[in-house]
């Protein structure tokens, strides 16, 4: 007959006495009688393990997807738990469980990825931080307070709280807090310059502009940056119009092969 499971007074309520279906349990060899033995031995124990599940129900997940996950690192005690070693079921299941769930919070809860270290120093700062609270009269622990509490150093704390605030994302539509014509966080992105996409082309023509004759020079500056027509630069000059379109079109010429091979020397380079 199965070792039957019955309640015993304990600091937990929730505790069953399962000591001796645990040593019956592991001298079982697989099958039925042993799957049903093990299911008893889950269901004793889920109100202990649905208690766990509470203490994170204001995380940002559903009670009853968190009381799935509690049921799933209890069945991974059960078949992990060796009462041979000495030590209580619960002692072993406590920690198994809360491991899971912090496992599930880890992995699929945060809306960006966050490296697992900076997902364990936010959690250091935050228990710290609670237990903090009850000494600080009110206010906020500081950096160095939350540091020497929690042993860490006080960059890593930073980055702890920095990450307390990153657990979901917030959206680009969302109102600017202060803001009372709907300004949302998208209207204060900034956008690529136009002007940057011209910064390579004058580098590159520095250098052929720069061995062009003064003359030619400044007829470049008066028609590209003067914006003065050919008629009036060749009035300026005192030359012919036919003779400014030809000095345009030859030096800019010039200026297009000197870049054109320099683009070999600075790809080899």
């Amino acid at each position: 007959m199965p070792t039957r499971i019955r309640a015993q007074k304990h600091p937990h309520d929730d505790a069953p006495d399962t000591a001796g279906a645990f040593r019956r349990l592991t001298s079982m060899p697989a099958g039925p009688e042993r799957d049903a033995l093990r299911d008893e031995i889950v269901e004793a124990w889920l109100p202990m393990a649905d208690r766990l599940a509470g203490r994170f129900r204001s995380r940002g997940e559903s009670l009853e997807d968190l009381r799935q996950v509690a049921a799933l690192g209890l069945v991974k005690a059960v078949d992990r738990y060796d009462p041979e070693r000495g030590h209580a079921f619960e002692s072993y299941a406590v920690p198994t469980i809360t491991g899971e769930i912090k496992r599930h919070f880890r992995d699929h809860m945060w809306t960006l990825h966050v490296p697992r270290r900076v997902q364990e120093l936010r959690n250091r700062v935050r228990v710290a931080g609670q237990d903090l609270s009850q000494s600080t009269s009110g206010r906020q622990p500081t950096v160095a307070e939350l540091a020497a509490h929690a042993d860490m150093s006080e960059e890593d704390v930073r980055a702890g709280l920095e990450a307390l605030e990153s657990f979901t994302a917030l959206s680009l539509d969302a109102e600017l807090t202060g803001s009372e014509d709907g300004y949302s966080l998208s209207d204060a992105l900034g956008s690529t310059d136009p002007a940057l996409d011209t910064v390579v082309d004058r580098e590159s023509v520095k250098t052929g502009l720069a061995a062009l004759p003064e003359r030619e020079r400044a007829i470049l500056y008066m028609r590209f940056f003067g914006d003065m027509t050919q008629s009036r630069i060749a009035e300026e000059l005192g030359i012919s119009q036919m003779h400014v379109s030809r000095l345009i079109s030859r030096c800019c010429g010039r200026v297009r092969e000197q870049v054109m091979r320099d683009v070999p020397q600075r790809r080899s380079g």
